[in-house]
């Protein structure tokens, strides 16, 4: 007996995001227009390899890391432009980072298994910071080791290094754009009133 499979398997975040969080937002923002409520565009994930470029170990390790955290293969990045003090030029041959871009169902796994798996893994962790939006509502998240995300193997982790995540919020502004990322259950830090 066969069976047809209708079903499509929606992310968590992005089905609570369409039943919930857009209607919400775009009540307490005070949006006439639903189109304008502040939606996760994509998550770029980032690392460079600075003064190690030269270090093929290092470089393949940061470019396996993205792959296995995002799921998808990483672009290398050349650089824009020439720094006599860190020895680079322009469009040089050696990488100095790579980089994934996520969208669509991908984009809600990343963010949900960052939000509820690798930051409470930091060390120390007492809140992402809330002075890292851009004046488009983007928001920028740096971590100093891969090694909170459960995809890294003991092997992985014996070369450190360090994360740049950076949310894209289309209609974003820096009051919507914090408020779509708490409702998404985001950690920001609190400030005490001494």
């Amino acid at each position: 007996m066969t069976t047809k499979k209708t079903d499509k398997y929606i992310p968590r975040l992005k089905a609570l995001y369409n039943d919930e969080i857009e209607k919400s937002l775009q009540k307490e923002l005070g949006l006439k227009n639903i189109n304008q409520v502040p939606k996760l565009d994509k998550v770029v994930v980032s690392a460079g390899v600075g003064k190690k470029r030269e270090d093929k170990r290092f470089t393949e390790t940061v470019e396996l890391t993205l792959e296995k955290i995002t799921g998808q293969a990483s672009t290398s990045r050349l650089a824009k432009k020439s720094i006599a003090t860190f020895k680079i030029r322009k469009g040089m041959g050696t990488p100095v980072g790579y980089l994934v871009t996520l969208r669509n169902d991908k984009m809600y796994e990343f963010v949900d298994r960052l939000i509820n798996v690798a930051l409470p893994h930091v060390r120390d962790f007492h809140g992402v910071p809330t002075t890292s939006f851009d004046k488009q509502g983007n928001y920028s998240l740096g971590l100093k080791e891969q090694t909170v995300f459960p995809e890294i193997t003991f092997e992985d982790s014996a070369v450190l290094h360090g994360l740049e995540i950076t949310f894209i919020i289309k209609n974003g502004s820096k009051e919507g754009s914090k408020k779509l990322l708490e409702k998404f259950g985001m950690p920001f830090e609190r400030k005490e009133n001494n």
